[in-house]
């Protein structure tokens, strides 16, 4: 099975979201098992990017002469 197939990839996002978490945890010496939960979920559905850029109402322009 090929690492881009969407179960690869699922995988892939589940490992990296358990190593970042356990590794965080080990600093702290104990394992929070609700966290290593939460980190699956969040890499599983990420939320979604914020959004970049400003409204027109946001803008400071001087050249409205």
């Amino acid at each position: 099975m090929a690492m881009d197939s969407e179960p690869g990839l699922r995988r892939q996002a589940i490992a990296t979201a358990l190593a970042a978490e356990l590794q965080r945890q080990g600093q702290d010496g104990a394992i929070d098992i609700e966290a290593l939960a939460d980190a699956v979920e969040v890499a599983l559905d990420p939320p979604p990017p914020m959004a970049e850029g400003k409204r027109p109402s946001e803008l400071n322009s001087t050249n409205d002469d």
